[in-house]
């Protein structure tokens, strides 16, 4: 112990003694291991934290498999027989949720509210803190309404009342008594505030109606890879059973933490490995840094050795310098990151799940250390073994003049600036690749306009009794009727489908004649299996909703004030659905049947066809669409947005429109923004990325241009004498400019034939993350190299640009 405090009282006033080496070394630490850890903290709370629920490692989530391989939500009666015959599972659930209004009190507001069957808090290992939990009479379709809600929703809205007989919530329309209140932080699914009995909503026979995600519990002592078998033969039993009545072939299970994260895996992981090589590049730097200070002790070491100082004593001498660096940029990098997490959520996107585990912590804390450690141990070993491989007692001889570093040293020096520039080109391409791929994003046809359009989305009022409709068509109409008297405003629509920002809902519908007998939608499910049938997603739209967004009218009409809710049903249908339902044909006149979908078993007449729109995402190929007519067709309770077109900015209109909606029904929440907003949000996560690559980028070409910098620096100043006797002998400035810039081309093209490899080796596990590019994408391996290589010549051109100004005579003079 008394050496180790001695070796770093030593190393302390070595480190003092030279500020700028130690300050270099420290900033170039700091930067990689305080990004490495921010970008660790949300890898780790994201993906490696367990869910913060008992024994989260055996919930599953269950999905249905198509013949096609894809998944499903879970039909009831499939759900059914799978939880009564496998033996694998302990429990198994039903739920979907969604944001709805609900009144607590006088206040309503929008929050998360899930539907979940009755196994459903037994899987997820949750019960209630306050209350109870729903009871068997509670768990069938027309029981009173009961509702559990989160706990910092109790505490909001229900004031921590302990008195739960008394709370009340409002949703649907029907008022639910809150029975119990869970423990805090639990939240699940999607940020859920409210839980209510799925039982309490219709079960359906048909087993192509796709409506619910399923959750699972394996049982004690059974792996994943038997619950698999397990569910996976019962799947094709009940496929052999049904035949073309089932759509599921099979069933997908797969940890429910990976089922929550598999959308963001990719990126996060790639963003983890660009700040490794972040990481690298800064080690390489300090590397560098040490290497030059390690040959200016040569003398100092030849004298210790001489003293009889063995090499391990040497080596444990650096290992103690090192480690006081990693030390003090681990330090400073702790404070860099902690600043990087709050930077990085709130640069995330809304849709990242489990954003609210992300923390500094004391496994972040650990991998700090681990870093730092590993650091130290490879820049001390590193730098020790190369000072201390040659005769050191040369260096008495030697260091009675200013020598030149070896050929070997020189070689290592230029190695490492060499795997910089490679490991700097990579991130230059992944950066280029994700921007190019952002420019494609952008520069695709939407089918739609975005500018001067107003949004407001909120949820029509559900009620119960006669005229329940008629209401919600009084509110719908009337809030048209006073938009249309606001100022600037040129178009209003509404639809339950805003692109980018709904959920958007699909099924089959069937091609019918008019004269087609269908009654019930047991006759539908009948006939699905005989007549033609077509997929689509479904729309309820307002006849200046495409006017409103700018969607095209190709053939045909829009909806107008012939089309009341006692006519004839009517639909638009899209360019795609035309073309592949009715290839080569007039679809005008054609009629559908959609009842699946709302319930309603009226035939619809096709009257026009609109242009495709990406709804989805701007990355998703526009699917084919059936538009209905809200006057028509309108379900209570549905989300409803409503656009409005305007003459200036949008954002003047939106105070106007919630104050309008508010006065018509002041339980009505709205959700307000401009139609441009929703497209930069629908962006986020590629933007988030795209981000952080760019930052890593960067960041690596300043540290690998400042590595080259370096390196042409000291080994031009090494070589001084050699440049004055060159000089004396008649070489010329630009001679001498030529060949130091031809040492850091001939440096420059090799780290960029190793980037090169490393982006043909690497880049291909981007695909994933990328849009119409390819992985190697020649635009994007251009630009990358442009850059360095610009970064290169002018990191090599300071120097050498100095060299040619060495006086030959006090250059000899020194020597």
């Amino acid at each position: 112990m008394n050496t180790l405090f001695q070796d770093l009282k030593f190393g302390l006033r070595m480190l003092a003694k030279n500020p700028g080496f130690t300050a270099a070394a420290v900033l170039n630490l700091a930067l990689g291991i305080g990004a490495t850890t921010a970008i660790f903290s949300v890898v780790y709370g994201v993906l490696l934290r367990p869910l913060p629920f008992t024994k989260a490692h055996q919930i599953v989530s269950v999905r249905e498999l198509s013949a096609q391989g894809h998944e499903m939500n879970f039909t009831d009666p499939n759900f059914d027989d799978l939880r009564a015959a496998n033996r694998s599972l302990s429990g198994m659930a039903e739920y979907n949720s969604g944001i709805e209004t609900v009144l607590a009190g006088a206040e309503p507001a929008r929050v998360g509210v899930a539907f979940v069957s009755r196994d459903f808090f037994r899987v997820m290992g949750a019960s209630p803190v306050e209350g109870r939990g729903f009871a068997e009479e509670d768990l069938h379709q027309g029981a009173a309404p009961v509702a559990i809600v989160g706990n910092a929703y109790w505490k909001q809205h229900l004031h921590g009342t302990s008195d739960l007989a008394s709370a009340h919530l409002k949703l649907e329309g029907q008022v639910a008594s809150v029975v119990g209140v869970l423990p805090a932080g639990f939240s699940f699914p999607d940020d859920t505030d409210v839980w209510i009995p799925r039982e309490l909503r219709e079960h359906l026979s048909s087993r192509t109606a796709h409506n619910w995600h399923v959750a699972g519990r394996i049982r004690d002592g059974v792996s994943l890879a038997q619950v698999r078998s397990d569910l996976s033969g019962i799947a094709r039993r009940l496929k052999d059973q049904y035949g073309s009545d089932i759509d599921m072939v099979d069933a997908s299970v797969v940890p429910l933490a990976e089922s929550i994260t598999r959308q963001v895996r990719p990126a996060l992981l790639i963003l983890l490995a660009a700040v490794g090589f972040l990481l690298l590049v800064a080690c390489a730097n300090v590397a560098n840094l040490l290497l030059a200070k390690a040959l200016a002790r040569e003398r100092e070491l030849a004298i210790r050795t001489a003293l009889g100082a063995g090499r391990s004593r040497l080596i444990r001498q650096f290992l103690a310098e090192s480690s006081l660096l990693a030390l003090a940029g681990g330090t400073l990098g702790v404070l860099l990151a902690a600043w990087g997490v709050d930077a990085l959520i709130a640069l995330a996107p809304p849709g990242l799940p489990r954003l609210g585990e992300v923390s500094m912590n004391g496994w972040v804390l650990g991998f700090v250390l681990g870093v730092s450690a590993l650091v130290a141990m490879g820049l001390g070993i590193f730098t020790a073994l190369r000072a201390t491989s040659s005769d050191l007692r040369g260096g008495l001889v030697e260091g009675q003049r200013a020598g030149s570093s070896s050929p070997r040293t020189q070689r290592l020096g230029r190695t490492l600036v060499a795997g910089q520039l490679a490991i700097t080109l990579v991130l230059l391409v992944g950066a280029s690749l994700l921007g190019r791929s952002l420019w494609r994003v952008l520069a695709t046809d939407t089918g739609f306009q975005t500018e001067h359009i107003a949004t407001m989305e909120f949820q029509l009022p559900a009620s119960q009794g006669a005229g329940s409709l008629t209401r919600q068509f009084g509110l719908v109409d009337g809030l048209f009727s006073r938009l249309r008297g606001l100022p600037n405003v040129e178009e209003i629509g509404g639809s339950t489908v805003l692109p980018l920002a709904s959920d958007v809902y699909g099924g089959t519908f069937l091609i019918l004649n008019r004269q087609s007998d269908i009654t019930t939608l047991d006759d539908f499910e009948r006939l699905v299996h005989t007549a033609p049938t077509g997929q689509a997603d479904y729309c309820m739209a307002s006849e200046g909703y495409f006017r409103a967004l700018g969607i095209p009218l190709l053939r045909g009409r829009f909806f107008d004030d012939r089309d009341g809710p006692e006519a004839p049903h009517v639909t638009l249908i899209s360019q795609s659905l035309a073309q592949a339902t009715w290839p080569g044909q007039d679809p005008l006149g054609k009629t559908i049947e959609f009842g699946n979908m709302d319930g309603d078993i009226r035939l619809m007449t096709i009257v026009g066809v609109v242009g495709d729109v990406r709804d989805r995402s701007l990355e998703t190929a526009p699917r084919p669409t059936v538009y209905v007519n809200y006057r028509q067709r309108l379900l209570e309770g549905s989300e409803f947005t409503v656009a409005m077109r305007t003459a200036g900015p949008p954002a003047t209109a939106l105070a106007a429109a919630r104050d309008i909606l508010r006065n018509l029904d002041p339980e009505v929440v709205p959700e307000v923004r401009t139609f441009q907003q929703v497209v930069e949000r629908s962006l986020q996560t590629r933007r988030f990325s795209l981000t952080l690559a760019a930052v890593f980028a960067a960041a690596a070409l300043l540290l690998a241009t400042a590595g080259v910098y370096g390196v042409m620096a000291y080994w031009a100043e090494r070589r001084t004498r050699e440049i004055g006797i060159r000089m004396a002998l008649g070489a010329s400035r630009p001679e001498v400019l030529r060949m130091i810039l031809g040492e850091g081309l001939k440096l420059a093209a090799i780290g960029v034939a190793g980037g090169l490899v490393g982006a043909v080796a690497l880049t291909r596990f981007m695909t994933s993350l990328l849009y119409e590019v390819r992985a190697l994408d020649p635009v994007a391996l251009g630009a990358g190299i442009a850059a360095l290589t610009a970064a290169a010549l002018l990191a090599v051109y300071i120097p050498a640009r100095r060299a040619t100004k060495v006086d030959p005579m006090e250059a000899l003079r020194y020597e």
